[in-house]
């Protein structure tokens, strides 16, 4: 393998990044090769090992085939492992986006002007002296989600990319869930990008392959780089609206016409599904594919089922090879159990057999049933308390649940709004909850959902019953103690229950909270107690007057309070 460190890509503004090359040693100078591309904040010499120990040392402890045949020197954060694919005939290109690494420049995360930037990396990769020309995009979660804001601007030399568990709207899958400010992308750029910022140079780590500092050859002052960095944090919160920053930070779905797969997580509530599965439903490509897997958030993209899953299709669109990879079924699932996962292929999403079913809320006894009650009844909560948690009898027969799920609430506030944050919950016959491993969180609920009360106007032109979509472009402000009518979009899941097990829903003004010791890693601020680290509890965004009251759920008679799960009637499972 040839690698050539710290190679200048010149931008159209001047600006040069730099970027690692690994690409297979020949003696022919004629020898080309398609490319592999990422381009993010992390730090291209900062070893996997290193950055994310603990990471690492789970996801190969559990997983020995991710660590096999790769002296693993080379291993970068959500980025390919260029010994499991050199050998194979591919170049890899490692890009320290601007301002991160050892690219200077103003770091401005997921801007229009990163984009720009990708697009110019795209190009200089698809006209190298050993390039084939044609360039694929790779890489996990920031690595993915720029993926989609390239795609819209379709440079010629992106010959197809694998999206793997990124999201793709700035406001509903990232930084306000349902309206709701999510604290994660702040605690994250403080954390994880700052960390790497160009200019801590001496001050940060060095890339253990080359000596050199990580975080390039200045030493700034903290000052200097802060005046070199957005205020990541105060900008996401300065737009509380779906407005044009978010906008500028999300993907134009009618653009992306390049093939795809799209690779999403099961437990990835908070940012690492809903943008797989819209990619998947919604960007103008006539060629893509959706897979969705368990397991961390970093696993499966590492292991010999997603390399080789990887492989077969950047062989085929890259090499050209007929490997019958586009005679596939266009979505391939990791169907989950109560103890492990299934793979089925499948024709569509959300899947055409699905047999679309209404769980009625009542309140009386907190009962999720099959026939709507005939009283209408209402139940209050405390808003900051643990909400109302209502429960299905003892399933009479197992039952799969796959595919996008809503909900349909009447609710009263005692202030002028409420946050709703929506549980789908499974329960084993001895009463125990069923937790599961989250993208995150190792212990995570079936699925959730959020809404503000004030931000409830739907987006009559994208909304479907089991996918409710608000526009996010204005407050609406309740008057208190009236009822008002909440469609709440509750992110995909799958799962087969076996007979005798309940489904509960909780609805809740806060977070869901499992109520056991939470679990943590080094890189996250915050303990896991079943959100991970995609929390809501900013006060600034959720002031206690307004925030802290009382909630009053109405079912029955006028009030046709409900869940819609997407039953598969025949899942081969």
């Amino acid at each position: 393998m040839q690698i050539d460190w710290d190679v200048p890509i010149v931008v159209d503004d001047g600006l040069t990044l730099r970027a690692d090359v690994f690409r297979p040693s020949t003696t022919d100078a004629d020898a080309r090769h398609p490319v592999l591309l990422s381009y993010g904040p992390y730090g291209k010499g900062l070893s996997f090992q290193e950055g994310y120990a603990s990471s690492w040392e789970i996801m190969v402890r559990e997983h020995p085939d991710v660590a096999a045949g790769s002296t693993n020197a080379y291993q970068n954060w959500e980025v390919v492992d260029p010994e499991k694919w050199v050998p194979h005939g591919y170049a890899c290109v490692r890009v320290d986006s601007r301002g991160a690494g050892r690219s200077p420049g103003y770091l401005d995360p997921f801007s229009a002007r990163e984009t720009r930037d990708l697009y110019a990396c795209i190009e200089w990769a698809g006209t190298q002296p050993w390039s084939t020309g044609k360039v694929g995009l790779a890489g996990i979660s920031y690595y993915a989600i720029n993926q989609w804001h390239v795609a819209s601007l379709q440079p010629p030399h992106l010959a197809c990319m694998v999206v793997w568990e990124g999201a793709a709207d700035s406001y509903r899958d990232m930084s306000y869930h349902g309206g709701i400010y999510c604290t994660f992308f702040e605690n994250w750029y403080d954390i994880q990008v700052t960390s790497v910022q160009y200019g801590r140079g001496a001050h940060g780590p060095v890339n253990p392959n080359t000596g050199q500092p990580v975080c390039g050859d200045e030493t700034l002052s903290e000052d200097e780089r802060a005046r070199n960095r957005a205020d990541f944090g105060a900008q996401l919160r300065a737009h509380p609206l779906a407005d044009d920053f978010h906008r500028e930070r999300s993907a134009d779905w009618a653009r992306i016409t390049v093939p795809f797969l799209s690779a999403g997580n099961w437990g990835g509530q908070g940012l690492h599904l809903r943008g797989n599965v819209e990619g998947f439903i919604r960007a103008a490509s006539t060629q893509k594919w959706l897979e969705v897997h368990g397991l961390e958030h970093w696993t499966e993209f590492y292991t010999d089922y997603g390399v080789n899953l990887q492989r077969e299709f950047f062989d085929h669109f890259l090499k050209g090879v007929d490997n019958g990879w586009d005679r596939r079924p266009p979505v391939l699932l990791q169907v989950r159990t109560v103890d492990g996962f299934v793979e089925r292929a499948e024709s569509g999403w959300p899947l055409p057999r699905t047999a679309w079913t209404d769980l009625h809320l009542d309140v009386e006894d907190l009962a999720l049933r099959t026939e709507r009650p005939p009283r209408p009844a209402s139940k209050s909560y405390d808003m900051l308390g643990p909400g109302l948690t209502l429960t299905t009898p003892p399933l009479s027969e197992p039952m799969e649940i796959t595919g996008p799920l809503a909900a349909r609430l009447f609710l009263a506030s005692s202030t002028t709004d409420a946050d709703a944050f929506l549980t789908v919950r499974a329960f084993a016959p001895d009463g125990s909850e069923m937790l599961f491993r989250g993208a995150i969180d190792p212990r995570a609920p079936l699925a959730q959902g959020w809404l503000r009360a004030s931000h409830r106007q739907l987006d009559e032109t994208l909304a479907t019953p089991e996918r409710p979509y608000h526009t996010h472009r204005d407050v609406q402000p309740l008057r208190p103690g009236r009822v008002y009518q909440l469609d709440v979009e509750i992110w995909p899941t799958s799962i087969v229950l076996p007979r005798g097990y309940r489904i509960a829903l909780t609805v809740a003004g806060t977070d869901f909270d499992h109520g056991q010791q939470g679990a943590r890693l080094g890189h996250f601020a915050n303990e896991f107690r079943g959100c991970g680290p995609f929390i809501h509890q900013d006060p600034r965004d959720r002031p206690a007057d307004v925030f802290g009251g009382t909630a009053t759920l109405h079912t029955g008679g006028p009030y046709e309070s409900r869940l819609l799960l997407p039953v598969i009637p025949d899942g081969d499972t």
